[in-house]
C-alpha cells in the first residue's frame, strides 16, 4: 500500500511539472519505419538512473515519442540490487541528480515523504536499497516509458533511421528510431576487466566484481580480492560478513587511494564546462583522475578492517596465478598467497569490438587515440581507447563517410568520461549533463526538420485579433487622406 506521504508528494510533483511545462507545443511529426510501423523519435538503451533521467529530460522538452529499453527485470535496473555491494551511496545525501533540479523530485523529498523529516535529518548517507526504491518511484511519477526484459543486440542504418534489434522472451523484433541513446552504465563500451592470470583460472575459482557471486558459499573459505578501490573493499567486506575464513585484499600500489578526486570537481564550472576545454586540457584532467583508483571513505575501509580475518597487502600486484591441490596460488612481489577463490575488482576495459550491438560500426568509431596525441609523459594506451564524442554525446567516425549513421547514436555512460568528464553514471553530474545531452538530441531533431519548420512557419495564419470599425464610417481610412 502506498505511504500517505508519497501520495501527497506525488500530487505536488504533478502540480510542479504542470507549472513549468511551458512551452507545451508539440513540434515533432511521426515518422514511419521501412516496415510501415511507427518509428520512435528517441530510443534509450538502459533503464537505470541515467536512462530515466534522460527520458524525463526529453519529455520536458516535448519529445514524448520515446521508449526506454532495459534487459533486466523491472526493479533490477542498474547495479543497485546486483553488483553494488556497499551499504550506502558514497555521495553526500544533499547531492541532487535525476530530479533535474525540481525540488519535489529530489531524493530528500522522497525520503521525507516516506520516512519523515526527522529521519532525513538523522540520515548520514543514502541506503543503497532506498536509492533503488527512489529511482523506481521517480520512473513511475514522471511517466517514463520503460520496456524491461529487452536486450539490444544489433544497431543498423535504415533509410535515414536506425534499426534496433531487440531480443526478449517473445523473440526478436526490430524497432526504428531517429536517435538512439546508449545509457548502458559501466561496461556499455567494453567489458569488466579480468587480469590475464586470473582469467585463465577455472570459472569456479574466480569472478569479476560485477558478476553474481555466491558469497554464502565462501563461508570458511580463503578469498583474495584484487584491487584497492571502493568496489574492492565492498567485495572484501561482503565476503567477510558472509563468514570467509580469511580475506586478502591485494593493492598493486605502495599505498591505496584515500583521496577522492570526484569530490574536488563537483562544482558547476567543471561539471558544465569541462567539455568546452580543448583536447589537451580535457586529456590532462581526465588522465590524472582516471588513472587514480576511486577513493573510499572511512566507513568503507572500517567495514573490512573491523574483521580480524582481513589483511591488506600493499605493493602486491598479481604476477601469476595457478590452480594447485592446495588452492589457487597467486604470485606477487611480496611472495605467494594460496586462496580458494579470487575476486577481481579491477575496473573496466574499453573495447568496442566485444559489443555485439556495435559490431557493424565498431571498427570505424573514433577513439581518443585517433584524435589526440598527448605529450610523452601523459600517454595512456588505456585512455586512448575511450570513444571520442561530438559535442552532443554522439559517436564520431574514424573515417568520415563510411558510417555516417553513428551521428545518431549518443553515448551517455562511463565511457563518455574522457570527452565530458563526469556525466553518464555520475549522480552529481546529472543536473548539468542531462540538459546538455537533451539539448544535443533536440538540436539534431530540429535541424533535420528545419525545412518542414520553415514551411509550417510560412503557412501559419492564425490571427490573434479581429479588426472592427471604431468610427461612423466603415473600413479603415488613410491617415493622409
Amino acid at each position: 500500500m502506498k505511504h500517505d506521504g508519497l501520495s501527497v508528494l506525488e500530487s505536488r510533483v504533478a502540480s510542479d511539472l504542470a507549472r513549468i511545462a511551458h512551452p507545451r507545443a508539440p513540434w515533432l511529426q511521426p515518422r514511419t519505419g521501412p516496415d510501415g510501423a511507427p518509428a520512435f523519435d528517441v530510443l534509450i538503451v538502459g533503464g537505470g538512473q541515467s536512462g530515466i533521467a534522460a527520458a524525463f529530460g526529453l519529455m520536458r522538452s516535448q519529445v514524448t515519442n520515446i521508449l526506454v529499453l532495459d534487459r533486466a527485470a523491472a526493479g533490477s535496473e542498474g547495479p543497485w540490487t546486483s553488483y553494488a555491494r556497499m551499504h550506502t551511496l558514497r555521495s553526500p545525501k544533499e547531492f541532487t541528480g535525476p530530479d533535474l533540479d525540481i525540488p519535489s523530485l529530489t531524493y530528500q523529498s522522497w525520503h521525507e515523504a516516506r520516512f519523515g523529516v526527522e529521519s532525513w535529518r538523522a540520515l548520514g548517507l543514502i541506503g543503497r536499497e532506498h536509492w533503488s526504491e527512489y529511482l523506481l518511484w521517480l520512473r513511475h511519477v514522471v511517466g517514463a516509458p520503460v520496456r524491461n526484459g529487452a536486450d539490444v543486440v544489433d544497431i543498423a542504418p535504415a533509410g535515414g533511421l536506425l534499426a534496433v534489434t531487440v531480443e526478449s522472451g517473445a523473440g526478436r523484433e526490430t524497432l526504428h528510431c531517429r536517435k538512439l541513446v546508449l545509457a548502458t552504465g559501466q561496461d556499455g563500451m567494453g567489458r569488466w576487466s579480468l587480469p590475464a592470470p586470473i582469467e585463465a583460472l577455472p570459472p569456479a575459482r574466480r569472478a569479476s566484481a560485477a558478476e553474481a557471486i555466491d558469497f554464502a558459499a565462501l563461508r570458511g573459505a580463503r578469498v583474495a580480492v584484487i584491487g584497492a578501490g571502493a568496489s574492492a573493499f565492498d567485495n572484501a567486506a561482503t565476503a567477510l560478513e558472509a563468514g570467509a575464513a580469511a580475506v586478502h585484499l591485494l593493492c598493486r600500489r605502495a599505498a591505496p587511494q584515500v583521496v577522492q578526486p570526484y569530490r574536488w570537481l563537483t562544482f558547476r564550472g567543471f561539471l558544465r564546462h569541462f567539455c568546452d576545454l580543448d583536447d589537451a586540457w580535457r586529456w590532462r584532467f581526465m588522465r590524472a583522475i582516471l588513472e587514480l583508483r576511486e577513493g573510499f571513505p572511512q566507513a568503507t575501509y572500517d567495514r573490512c578492517a573491523d574483521h580480524a580475518a582481513f589483511t591488506l597487502h600493499l605493493g602486491a600486484p598479481v604476477l601469476g596465478a595457478a590452480e594447485t591441490p592446495a588452492g589457487v596460488e597467486l604470485t606477487t612481489p611480496r611472495g605467494a598467497l594460496v586462496v580458494d577463490y579470487v575476486i577481481a575488482a579491477t575496473g573496466i576495459e574499453i573495447d568496442l569490438s566485444v559489443r555485439p550491438e556495435l559490431a557493424r560500426a565498431a571498427a570505424n568509431i573514433a577513439c581518443w587515440a585517433d584524435r589526440y596525441a598527448p605529450p610523452e609523459d601523459e600517454r595512456s594506451e588505456r585512455l586512448g581507447r575511450f570513444p571520442y564524442l561530438g559535442d552532443d554525446y554522439a559517436l564520431t567516425e574514424r573515417m568520415p563517410g563510411e558510417t555516417p549513421w553513428l551521428a545518431d547514436i549518443h553515448l551517455f555512460g562511463i565511457a563518455s568520461t574522457m570527452s565530458f568528464g563526469p556525466s553518464g553514471s555520475s549522480i552529481n553530474a546529472m543536473t548539468t549533463a542531462i540538459p546538455k545531452l537533451v539539448s544535443g538530441l533536440t538540436r539534431g531533431l530540429f535541424r533535420a526538420d528545419v525545412e518542414r519548420h520553415w514551411a509550417d512557419f510560412q503557412a501559419y495564419d492564425v490571427p490573434q485579433a479581429v479588426l472592427r470599425s471604431t468610427g461612423p464610417a466603415s473600413g479603415l481610412r488613410d491617415p493622409g487622406g
